[in-house]
């Protein structure tokens, strides 16, 4: 039975229904009746649609409780700010007040991350129907963006303005907080190496005097993943295969300024490769072919990477043999009592599977064929994990991107995968501006624009402009790492440089424009032909008279004779070579590497001058003393020889100053003293025709805080310059000899190491321990710490 009641008395129990659902139980159940369904308020949104939502026809006997879930379902349809249900007599009003429109969307309160970075993450939009949900999640969406910068006491709070005609303008008032920096990284289990050593594997730093600049020292969750695996790399290619990190521990301080992390790792023992075999499990191919590929020595220290590459010379010879589908399984067999590893490298049948295809998602700018040539398998061919594997750290090594996951399906058959390839952008290029200082060239500026991927073909550019009192240079660089689709590195480059008097009587100008291409021929090694078109200038040399009376001037102020006969402009068109074996490549060696290279360079394929530059090159550098300290050596020498009625200049020949510390650009070598040979009257370096050089050095820590980036060093130098074509000199009408003779050189040293944001900067204080009088020392430098 119907029963009517009066409105206020229905509206009053619909909201206590509504406030108090569970006194419904004890209410009767009536039920009403409603000929009509009246809407209020609503002004975009069509009454279909809010009927649909409440869902109660007309004539339909409703309950007070079903009246209640009408209004449920209105409100969580998410377009209303506030919904009323009003039984009135035989008419449902049903009053509702929509949500405003989004007029603009505004960030107040951000310093460190632009809007457009910020807006990227918020899913609220201008002109549409604002949401109290979505706004709270994109203020966590915010916030978790700062946590990922290292801000996880940022806070972001959404805020409205009422404007005129139901709109609003929102608002996310954020307050940053300061960087959560890694106040320290602790390690627990480390008995092989040092707290210290460890903390130089891993891509997370601690924060030091520099941490306004270095973003490694702030907490990044992905970036875990990671150290753990370089970890457990740099351990098992020391010989620990039993090694495992059991645990990372990030703690967070109560402020929620600071992290401090532990990795709790178990070493396990250290291994030598004991016993080493290979044998055929497959029908008709013989072992021995393979055996000869084989790098793994007896006794020596356990390291999965020159298991790999054994593996993977062994691969090649099953391709040259046309063998398809054949795998180098690699079986280990522990020996805990004697700490050895037997491996017997096994030729197995695999499964008759083939690449479907290589499907590549991601990349917005750089084009599919420099992601794909990072593959040695394409389409068709068998499938390889361990290649796939390798492929995938070719494209993460690019540098272009700051995620990419190599993964693998099933493709239209169970016989074929389809190859995934999912990479993420990053920025590639970058403008700097820079400042440099030289005891000799004063204070300098410098300007460089760098492009690792030219228009996203894998190209790279580089434009720099420097200058220094005395001393201007503009060069540019561009590199095509695969010419035809091949491993051919084409190079192009050319540059301007000029100098006035620097640390000489005399100007220079200088243009070249040059071509190299570089190519594989072993694993380890690469050859590079190129050619050389050149335009050198002497000039402004002080012949002793006034350029403007013709006058004689001090005689303390000319020039060598052999420089002045020097002046002038020579066209050198060369032609060479080099070679380059680089051990550092495979890495098989993780404490020790080497490289070597030679080089030539034949002048008179045209052009002014005929000389041949021939130079040597032999550096090697190891770690000691529980990988804390770095020993390092290195040689070089050089020699110009001239041919047919072509001599060297002075632009020709070597300086020694730049190969040994402790000696000025132009402080050693052959120098024309003048006829006193007393350095009053000329006092000229001249240069040399030929050179050699050793350098050894040992840096090691100083006791200091790691973050700090500050490392100590001692060296010590030996070389010399020497050998001229002419050696006669004049001085007014007095012809003498200028000593060129070999005579050998050393100085000694102390450095400071230091790693910045501009660069590793190197402070040398040196000490010219066996010199010639006429020689000029330079006890202090400033340089850019670069490895050999």
């Amino acid at each position: 039975m119907t029963r009517k009641l009066g409105t206020r008395a229905v509206a009053l129990m619909t909201a206590l229904a509504v406030a108090t659902p569970v006194a419904m139980v004890a209410m009767p159940a009536w039920a009403y009746s409603f000929n009509d369904v009246r809407i209020e308020g609503a002004e975009r949104i069509e009454p279909a649609t809010i009927l649909s939502f409440a869902n109660i026809a007309r004539g339909q006997e409703v309950s007070a409780g079903e009246l209640n879930d009408a209004l449920q379902r209105l409100q969580n349809s998410g377009l209303f700010e506030t919904v009323e249900v009003i039984p009135q007599g035989n008419t449902l009003v049903i009053r509702v007040s929509e949500y405003p429109t989004i007029n603009q969307i505004n960030i107040e309160g951000n310093r460190r991350l632009d809007d457009e970075r910020l807006l990227e993450v918020v899913q609220s939009q201008p002109r549409r129907v604002y949401q109290p949900s979505q706004a709270l999640a994109d203020a966590t969406a915010i916030a978790q963006a700062y946590a990922a910068s290292g801000r996880l006491a940022a806070r972001v709070d959404p805020r409205i303005i009422r404007r005129d005609g139901n709109r609003i303008d929102l608002v996310f008032e954020v307050r940053e907080g300061d960087l959560t920096e890694i106040e320290r990284i602790g390690f627990a289990g480390n008995r092989a190496f040092s707290d210290r050593r460890l903390r130089q594997v891993l891509e997370t730093k601690q924060a030091g005097i520099l941490r306004t600049f270095i973003r490694s020292d702030t907490f990044a969750p992905e970036r875990i993943s990671l150290d753990e695996q370089l970890l457990t790399d740099f351990y098992r290619s020391r010989g620990y295969a039993d090694f495992r990190v059991q645990a990372v521990a990030p703690e967070i301080a109560r402020e929620r300024d600071a992290f401090y992390i532990t990795f709790n790792i178990q070493e396990g023992p250290q291994y030598r490769f004991g016993s080493v075999n290979t044998v055929s499990e497959i029908a008709g191919v013989e072992a021995s072919a393979f055996a000869e590929q084989n790098r793994v020595r007896t006794g020596s220290v356990y390291n999965p990477a020159i298991i790999d590459n054994s593996i993977r010379r062994m691969e090649t010879v099953a391709i040259e043999q046309g063998l398809d589908f054949v795998n180098i399984e690699p079986r280990v067999t522990r020996n805990p009592g004697s700490r050895t590893l037997d491996l017997t490298f096994a030729l197995t049948r695999g499964p008759r599977i083939f690449v479907e295809r290589i499907d590549i998602e991601g990349n917005t700018t750089t084009l599919d064929r420099v992601i794909r040539r990072q593959f040695r398998t394409v389409e068709g061919d068998p499938f390889n994990p361990r290649e796939i594997r390798n492929s995938a750290e070719r494209i993460r090594a690019l540098g272009y991107f700051s995620d990419a996951q190599v993964e693998t399906r099933q493709g239209s058959s169970e016989q074929q995968v389809i190859v995934d390839v999912n990479v993420e952008e990053q920025p590639t290029g970058s403008l700097s501006f820079g400042a440099s200082y030289g005891q000799n060239s004063g204070v300098g500026f410098n300007a460089g624009l760098t492009e690792r991927n030219f228009l996203g073909r894998g190209q790279q550019l580089g434009i720099n402009v420097s200058t220094a009192s005395g001393d201007q240079k503009a060069d540019f660089n561009f590199v095509e790492p695969y010419l035809l689709g091949r491993d051919l590195r084409w190079r192009l480059s050319g540059g301007y440089s000029e100098t006035e008097r620097l640390n000489s009587k005399y100007d220079t100008r200088s243009a070249y424009l040059g071509t190299g291409l570089e190519f594989p021929i072993s694993q380890n090694g690469r050859l590079e032909v190129r050619y050389r078109l050149s335009r050198d200038s002497i000039l402004n040399v002080q012949d002793g008279f006034d350029d403007e009376t013709g006058l004689p001037t001090d005689t303390e102020d000319r020039s060598s004779s052999l420089i002045i006969d020097d002046e002038g402009t020579r066209v050198t068109s060369a032609i060479g070579y080099s070679y380059s074996y680089d051990s550092r490549i495979t890495g098989l060696n993780p404490l020790t590497g080497y490289r070597l290279s030679f080089s030539q360079d034949v002048a008179g394929l045209g052009g002014d001058v005929k000389n041949v530059k021939t130079g040597i090159f032999a550096g090697v550098e190891s770690r000691a003393w529980r990988e804390e300290v770095a020993l390092r050596a290195e040689f070089e020498a050089g020699a110009v020889v001239s041919y047919g009625d072509s001599s060297t200049r002075i632009n020709d020949r070597y300086r020694g100053g730049s190969h040994m510390r402790g000696f000025e650009p132009n402080g050693l070598g052959p120098r024309d003293l003048g006829p006193s040979q007393e350095g009053d009257d000329v006092n000229d370096a001249l240069g040399g025709n030929y050179y050699w050089a050793l350098r050894t050095e040992a840096q090691f820590p100083l006791g200091l805080p790691e973050e700090y980036g500050i490392t100590g060093g001692l060296f010590a130098d030996v070389g010399s310059v020497w050998g001229l074509d002419n050696t006669t000199a004049s001085f007014e009408g007095d012809s003498y000899e200028v000593d060129d003779s070999m005579k050998v050189r050393a100085s000694i040293g102390a450095s400071i190491f230091w790693t910045t944001p501009i660069g590793p900067l190197r402070f040398n204080f040196a000490k010219a321990v066996k010199k010639e009088e006429q020689d000029k020392e330079q006890k202090f430098d400033l340089t850019i710490s670069t490895n050999f």
